[in-house]
C-alpha cells in the first residue's frame, strides 16, 4: 500500500511539473517567437513565389530535395519554394496569406499581446480565405497557369469548375453571391442595422422624390388656372405641405452642415412613424406577439464618439532607467546598515517600479520584524534618499519590504495606462486607472465597488492630476447616456475645464447657468438635489423589484419596465468635490449631512462621490465620513497625525511627492505612482467632446427650493394655473407631492411647476415643504378632491 501511495505521489508530482512547464512564462515567450519568425517566413516564401513561381515549377520537387547542387530562386530557399507551392499553387492560391496572419495572431497570444479578438478573428480568416479561393477561382479559372494553378489556387479551380458543372455559372454566381453576402452579416459588427439603413434611406429619397414631382404636378396645374381660383390653390397648399414637409426638410434648413447625417435620422423617424401608423391597423394580438429589440440608450446620441488615445502625450523617458549599478549599490547598504545591527538576512530580492524599488528581504531565524521596522531612519541615511518606508511584513508574501525612491523616476503618463490591455478589457461598471504600482503593473479599479472615494494629501501633491486621472479614465469608456458628473469647484479653477461637455456629461440644479458649481449656497442645493434624486431612484426600484441599479437597467433595457409609469433609464452619477476642507469652514452640517445620508444609500442607485480635500484633519475628515468611505487615497501628507487620519496608519508622510500616493480598500493599502495628465491634454479631450453633438442641456437634477419666506408663501387662488385640476388629480392619483413628477407630466418649467406646488399648498391638497423629503398628500382620494375642485370653482 505504502509504494502504491508512493507511486501515486510521484506521478502526480510528475504532472504537475509537467503542467508547470507548460505554463512557464518562458516556454509561451520561446514558441511565440518561433512562431512569429515562422510567419515571417512564410511570408517571405510567399511574396517571392509571385516573381520565382516559374522557374522553381519547371524542377521536380523530387529531384530538388535528393539533389543539393539544383538551386532554386525562391528568396526563402528549397523549404520556402515547397511550402509556397503547397499553399498558393495546390491549395488556396492568393488567400494563401492568410496563413501567416494567422500565425502571427497565434504568435502574439502566446506571449500574451491580444492584437484582435482570437477566436473570432481565427473564423473570419478561415472563412474568408475559403471564400476568397473559390471566388477567384470561379472568376479567373487557370488564368493561363498564372501562380501555377491560377489566382485561386487548385482548390478554388476544381471546386469552381464541379459547380459550375453541377449547377451551372449563373447557379455558381448565385451561390458565391449569398455565401460572400452571409459572410459580411456575422462577420461585420451592425452589418444588419447597416443593410437596414441603407434600405431605408433608398426609401426615403424615392419618398421625397415622388413628393418633389407631385408639388411640380400642382404647380404647373395651378398656373392654368385664374387669378381667383390660383388664390384658392395657395391657402389649399399650405396645409398640404405642412402634412407631406417630413423632418429632413427642416432639418436641412437648421443642419445645413450635418445635412447626410441628418437625413439618414430623418427617414428613419419618418419609417418608424409610418410603421407606428400600420400598426394602429393590426389586431392587438398580433402587436404583442411581435418581438421588440432592447433599448439602447447610446441611442439618444448614436453618431458619439469617444476621444482617441493621440490626444493624450506619451511622456516616454528613456534615460531614467534604474541602472545595476544603482540596484547593487542599495543592497549593500542595506545588508551593511543591518550588520551593523546584528540582524543577518537570507536573501534579498529588488522590483522595479516606476518611482520606488521594492527591496524584499527574508531575515535569517530568531530575527525580530520590530527590530529592523525600527531602523527606517538608519537606513533612510545610509542610503541619501527621503521617503524610505519599510513593510513588515509583505501581507501573503512572508517577507518585510524595503521601498526605496529611485534616482531617476519615470513619468507614467496618461497615455500608457489608458492603452494598457487591462484598461481596454475592463468590464467593470465604472473602470478608473489610477497609475502603475510598484511591479509597474497598470493598476485598474471599478468605482462601484469601492463605492466612495476619499483623497487627500498636501499641496502641490498630486490630488487634482488624481480627480483628473479618474475623469479622463470615465471620459474614454462611458457613453453621455450612461454617465452624468456633478462638479463642485470651490476654488472656481480647478474644474472649469470640464464646462465644454456640459451638454454631454454633466449634470445640474434646474434654472442655473453654470454646470460648474463653485458657489457654497448652491452647492448644499446640489447636494440636497441628489438625495430627492436618490430618494426617487430608491421609488423607481421599489416598483420594479430590483435591488440595485444595475437590475434596474437590464429591466428596462429588456423592455420589461413601462416609461409611462414613471421608468426611466438610469444614467450612473459621479459626485466629484475638490477641496472638501472649505466647503466644511463655511457650511459645515449643511453640507456633512446630506453628503453623509449619500454615502450610506446612494450606492445600490448609481450615485458615487469622490472627495478631496488638502487638510486631513478630525475636523474636516470626521468619523461619520471616514465611517462610509472605506476606499481612501493619500498622497503626501506633512505629518504622521495627518498619515493616520486619511489610512489609520502612518505611511503617507513617507511618501515622495508628484504623484506618489497610497491606496486603501479595506485591510490592503498599495502603493502606486499617479497617472500624469496635463491641463492641455484635458483641453483637448473635452474640445473634442464638446464639438460632437450633444444633448440640448445638461442633464436636469430634480429641484430643490429651500426655506420660503411667509411673504412668498401667500398665494392667491383666484389666480390658479390652467393646469391646477390636472395638477392636483395627478398628485392625488400618484399621492406624492413633487415638483419634478408635475414637471415631467406636464412638460413645463421648473419656475411654473414650483407656483403649482404653492397653489396646491394654499388649496390644502399637499402639505408645506419638508426639505428633501417629497410634500404629504393631505387628500386621499379622487372623489374628495374632485369635491374641492367644485368648491373652488364655485
Amino acid at each position: 500500500m505504502a509504494a502504491a501511495k508512493e507511486s501515486k505521489k510521484q506521478h502526480a508530482k510528475g504532472k504537475k511539473g509537467i503542467i508547470s512547464f507548460f505554463r512557464d512564462e518562458r516556454f509561451r515567450l520561446s514558441v511565440g517567437s518561433f512562431i512569429l519568425i515562422s510567419a515571417l517566413f512564410l511570408t517571405l516564401a510567399f511574396v517571392s513565389y509571385f516573381f520565382t513561381w516559374k522557374t522553381d515549377q519547371s524542377f521536380e520537387w523530387e529531384k530538388i530535395i535528393s539533389n543539393p547542387d539544383i538551386r532554386v530562386e525562391n528568396w526563402a530557399g528549397k523549404t520556402g519554394a515547397w511550402l509556397s507551392s503547397l499553399f498558393i499553387n495546390k491549395w488556396f492560391g492568393i488567400a494563401a496569406f492568410s496563413v501567416p496572419f494567422i500565425l502571427i495572431l497565434t504568435g502574439f497570444r502566446m506571449i500574451r499581446v491580444n492584437l484582435a479578438p482570437f477566436g473570432r478573428t481565427l473564423r473570419i480568416t478561415v472563412t474568408g480565405s475559403i471564400l476568397l479561393s473559390l471566388s477567384l477561382g470561379y472568376l479567373f479559372g487557370e488564368a493561363g497557369g498564372f501562380l501555377g494553378s491560377g489566382p485561386g489556387g487548385a482548390h478554388g479551380y476544381f471546386i469552381a469548375e464541379w459547380l459550375n458543372a453541377f449547377i451551372g455559372k449563373t447557379g455558381t454566381a448565385f451561390l458565391l453571391f449569398a455565401l460572400i453576402f452571409s459572410f459580411v452579416l456575422f462577420s461585420v459588427k451592425n452589418s444588419t442595422f447597416l443593410f437596414k439603413r441603407a434600405f431605408d434611406k433608398l426609401r426615403f429619397r424615392k419618398r421625397e422624390q415622388f413628393l418633389s414631382e407631385e408639388k411640380e404636378v400642382s404647380a404647373e396645374s395651378s398656373k392654368e388656372d385664374s387669378a381667383e381660383t390660383s388664390g384658392k390653390a395657395v391657402i389649399e397648399e399650405d396645409p398640404f405641405e405642412i402634412e407631406t414637409r417630413t423632418e429632413p426638410d427642416v432639418n436641412k434648413d437648421v443642419y445645413a452642415e450635418d445635412d447626410n447625417e441628418e437625413e439618414e435620422e430623418a427617414g428613419i423617424k419618418l419609417l418608424v412613424k409610418e410603421k407606428q401608423a400600420d400598426e394602429k391597423s393590426l389586431p392587438d394580438d398580433m402587436i404583442n406577439s411581435h418581438q421588440v429589440e432592447d433599448y439602447d440608450p447610446t441611442l439618444d446620441l448614436p453618431s458619439f464618439k469617444f476621444p482617441p488615445i493621440n490626444l493624450l502625450e506619451p511622456y516616454k523617458s528613456t534615460d531614467n532607467a534604474v541602472s545595476k549599478e544603482e540596484l547593487i549599490n542599495n543592497k549593500n547598504r542595506i545588508v551593511e546598515t543591518l550588520a551593523n545591527y546584528k540582524i543577518q538576512i537570507d536573501k534579498i530580492t529588488a522590483t522595479i517600479g516606476p518611482t520606488v524599488t521594492l527591496y524584499e528581504i527574508v531575515p535569517a531565524p530568531g530575527i525580530r520584524i520590530s527590530k529592523i521596522k525600527n531602523l527606517e531612519d538608519d537606513i533612510a541615511l545610509s542610503l541619501s534618499a527621503l521617503g524610505i518606508r519599510i513593510i513588515a511584513p509583505i501581507p501573503g508574501r512572508g517577507t518585510i519590504g524595503i521601498e526605496v525612491p529611485n534616482q531617476n523616476p519615470e513619468i507614467v503618463s496618461m497615455r500608457s495606462v489608458i492603452s494598457s490591455v487591462k484598461f481596454q478589457d475592463a468590464k467593470y461598471d465604472l473602470p478608473i486607472v489610477l497609475g502603475k504600482t510598484i511591479s509597474n503593473e497598470t493598476y485598474v479599479v471599478d468605482l462601484t465597488r469601492m463605492p466612495h472615494l476619499l483623497i487627500a494629501g498636501a499641496t502641490g501633491q498630486g490630488k487634482s492630476v488624481g480627480l483628473n486621472a479618474i475623469l479622463t479614465s470615465l471620459l474614454y469608456k462611458k457613453h453621455p447616456a450612461q454617465l452624468k458628473f456633478v462638479l463642485i469647484d470651490p476654488k472656481k479653477v480647478e474644474l472649469t475645464v470640464y464646462s465644454k461637455i456640459e451638454c454631454h456629461y454633466l449634470a445640474k440644479l434646474p434654472d442655473t447657468d453654470d454646470a460648474i458649481i463653485t458657489d457654497t449656497q448652491k452647492v448644499i442645493h446640489t447636494l440636497q438635489s441628489l438625495t430627492i434624486e436618490m430618494d426617487e431612484r430608491y421609488n423607481l426600484l421599489k416598483e420594479a423589484h430590483v435591488r440595485n441599479i444595475k437590475e434596474y437597467n437590464a429591466k428596462f433595457i429588456a423592455r420589461r419596465l413601462n416609461p409611462e409609469k414613471g421608468h426611466r433609464y438610469l444614467p450612473y452619477i459621479v459626485v466629484i468635490i475638490d477641496e472638501f476642507a472649505d466647503l466644511i469652514m463655511t457650511a459645515g452640517r449643511e453640507i456633512e449631512t446630506p453628503l453623509a445620508r449619500l454615502a450610506q444609500l446612494a450606492r445600490a442607485i448609481g450615485i458615487h462621490l469622490v472627495i478631496a480635500t488638502q487638510r486631513p484633519t478630525t475636523n474636516i475628515i470626521t468619523g461619520v465620513i471616514k465611517a462610509n468611505f472605506p476606499s481612501r487615497i493619500a498622497f503626501r501628507v506633512t505629518s504622521m497625525m495627518d498619515s493616520r487620519t486619511i489610512l489609520d496608519t502612518p505611511g503617507a508622510n513617507q511618501l515622495i511627492g508628484r504623484g506618489d500616493m497610497l491606496i486603501t480598500s479595506g485591510s490592503e493599502m498599495i502603493r502606486l505612482q499617479c497617472a500624469f495628465i496635463d491641463t492641455p491634454e484635458i483641453d483637448r479631450i473635452t474640445e473634442y467632446i464638446g464639438s460632437q453633438r450633444g444633448y440640448a442641456t445638461a442633464h436636469q437634477l430634480p429641484e430643490y427650493v429651500g426655506d420660503v419666506s411667509p411673504e412668498s408663501a401667500e398665494v392667491d387662488l383666484r389666480k390658479r394655473d390652467d393646469i391646477f385640476d390636472g395638477a392636483a388629480r395627478l398628485v392625488v392619483q400618484h399621492q406624492q407631492g413633487s415638483t419634478s413628477l408635475i414637471q415631467r407630466k406636464f412638460s413645463i418649467g421648473y419656475n411654473r411647476a414650483g407656483r403649482i406646488i404653492d397653489q396646491l399648498e394654499a388649496a390644502g391638497i399637499v402639505g408645506p415643504f419638508e426639505g428633501s423629503k417629497a410634500r404629504q398628500v393631505l387628500i386621499q382620494d379622487e372623489y374628495s378632491l374632485e369635491q374641492l375642485l367644485r368648491e373652488m370653482d364655485n
